[in-house]
């Protein structure tokens, strides 16, 4: 394994020491601590032993000493004289030497097992020269003899020697330190392969957390359509160990980054859908304003060309059909571009009953092809705060889609109900339903039954603007509106907060931007409110046509 570079403070880079791994650290560092705690017991056992038994040696050879001394004090005369090693009871390897005042060894022996003592040679008596009667012990190494401890006693003008071989003291310590040395290995033997168990299975949840952390490292995350990043398992999320505070810290950390993958791909997918939309609405407002400016062009050159082509009033009433149509579509941007904006809306007490009843009247009036329907479920007066020409022109828009896509002989029913603290208006057919692949973008803009731009005669202003254009007005008054359909019926359902949870009437009053319509439709007076009851709408007497 290389090392790695670690930056310095001073731009430098220096060289850090090759990594190992954690598992082999814990173990070199707990054997190194073994094998330096076994051999500093290995020593102090040894060190203490070996005293132990030395103050032993010494004590022996201390009585030894005396015994010499007074075995020597009985003939003080004789100064060669070691008769008293032939005493019964004298230890093998006894060694024994008479001094004279400076301290010179005069004779010296050394007692044999089962044999009279044999003096020393020459040279062995040298080399327990320097050896002086101050109470303490010294060792010699005393050639062919081995290593002594001995010491000197001097009484009434007398001068002894005595020493004991420290053989003995040395293969007890040998075998002390051999022993010790080979219960150490064995301890450490078992020790460090206990340690490498323990700590692999210790380290093990380390180890998955690692691999699972390596996995998500080798996720493509840059990529929308990542997959499920893996997890530490449950068990490795323990709190109560610190293996599992950083399992369970970075499920936290996937758990982070998979929200924000989320969040990121629904917003790329927003932004997608955005963009087509935009794109969608722009072909399809562009086709919409071209085709009556086309028409109107083409009426246009026909007359330019001659009243003989063409009927001039004909023309006239299809330029001003063309014409209204562009003007409608116009307007219908216009005022979905200001709700966009979050312009208030002129705030004034509304009456739902009397103006769905108007709405559906005027539909009766425009249609008589269809079975207009009112239906009043009132226990208290449907008032709300709004803007009455929005919100009529939100009733109308329901009727006219009503309508536009149902054949002839429909039922057509405009409900209007008080609940506690909301006013709801429903719209139900039994036309043929809404196709099921249409019904979630319904309130989209340019949305219709026909997706190509081509449109049956007979319907021209079926621009699919009408219900993005009432789910609009509803936002701008803090409701909602939502479709049921199914083959044999269909329902759109508005509801409204009542009187005092809409537009505030002091915020539209003084804005001078407030969404207005010049052609706004005035409340009925709150005696004609109807309360209640299934009713057909009376019929209008039929508007003359033009000419």
């Amino acid at each position: 394994m290389t090392g790695t570079t670690a930056p310095r403070t001073d731009g430098r880079r220096v060289r850090s020491a090759p990594g190992r791994a954690l598992r082999t650290r814990l173990l070199l560092f707990i054997g190194v601590t073994l094998v330096v705690v076994c051999a500093a017991m290995a020593v102090t056992t040894a060190y203490v032993q070996r005293a132990y038994m030395l103050n032993g040696l010494d004590g022996r050879v201390g009585d030894a000493a005396e015994r010499s001394l007074s075995g020597a004090a009985a003939h003080p005369d004789r100064a060669d004289d070691l008769t008293f090693l032939d005493r019964i009871g004298q230890p093998a390897g006894l060694l024994a030497a008479r001094l004279d005042g400076d301290g010179s060894i005069l004779t010296a022996a050394v007692v044999r097992e089962g044999a009279t003592p044999r003096n020393l040679t020459a040279a062995q008596r040298s080399a327990l020269t320097g050896v002086v009667a101050d109470g303490s012990m010294h060792t010699r190494t005393v050639p062919g003899l081995g290593t002594y401890r001995v010491g000197v006693l001097a009484a009434d003008g007398t001068r002894v020697l005595t020493g004991l071989p420290m053989d003995g003291v040395r293969d007890m310590i040998g075998r002390l330190i051999v022993v010790d040395t080979l219960v150490a290995g064995a301890g450490l033997t078992v020790a460090g392969c206990v340690c490498a168990v323990v700590i692999r299975r210790q380290l093990r949840p380390l180890g998955r957390v690692a691999a699972t952390a390596a996995e998500v490292s080798r996720t493509p995350l840059g990529h929308g359509d990542a997959a499920v990043l893996s997890r530490v398992p449950e068990r490795d999320t323990d709190p109560r160990s610190e293996a599992g505070q950083v399992g369970a810290a970075l499920n936290r950390l996937i758990d982070h980054v998979e929200t924000s993958l989320a969040e990121r791909r629904a917003s790329e997918e927003q932004v997608r859908r955005s963009e087509e939309r935009m794109r969608r609405f722009l072909a399809d407002a562009s086709h919409e304003l071209r085709t009556p400016l086309a028409s109107i062009a083409g009426y246009a050159e026909l007359m330019n060309r001659g009243p003989g082509r063409v009927e001039p009033v004909l023309a006239w009433r299809r330029v001003s059909a063309e014409s209204a149509r562009m003007t409608g579509l116009v307007e219908d941007l216009l005022l979905l571009a200001r709700l966009d904006e979050g312009r208030p809306l002129h705030a004034a007490e509304v009456d739902l009953a009397a103006l769905v009843a108007d709405a559906v009247w005027q539909a009766r009036a425009a249609d008589d092809g269809h079975d207009w329907q009112l239906d009043f479920r009132l226990d208290a007066p449907a008032l709300v705060t709004g803007d009455a020409a929005r919100l009529g022109q939100l009733v109308a828009v329901l009727l006219a889609n009503a309508r536009m896509h149902t054949p002839a002989g429909t039922r057509v029913v405009a409900t209007v109900e008080a609940a506690a603290g909301r006013r709801v208006i429903r719209v139900r057919d039994d036309g043929p339903g809404i196709p099921p692949d249409l019904l979630p973008r319904v309130f989209e803009r340019f949305t219709r039954a026909d997706s190509s731009r081509t449109r049956a005669a007979g319907l021209a202003g079926g621009s699919g603007l009408g219900l993005a254009v009432a789910a609009a007005i509803t936002a701008a008054h803090g409701g909602r509106i939502d479709v049921e359909s199914a083959p044999g019926r269909t329902e759109f359902r508005v509801e409204l907060p009542a009187r005092g949870g809409g537009p505030g009437r002091d915020a539209a009053a003084t804005d001078p931007h407030a969404v207005q319509d010049p052609h706004a439709v005035q409340d009925r007076p709150t005696g004609d409110r109807p309360t209640g009851g299934l009713i057909a709408p009376p019929r209008r007497p039929e508007a003359p046509s033009l000419p």
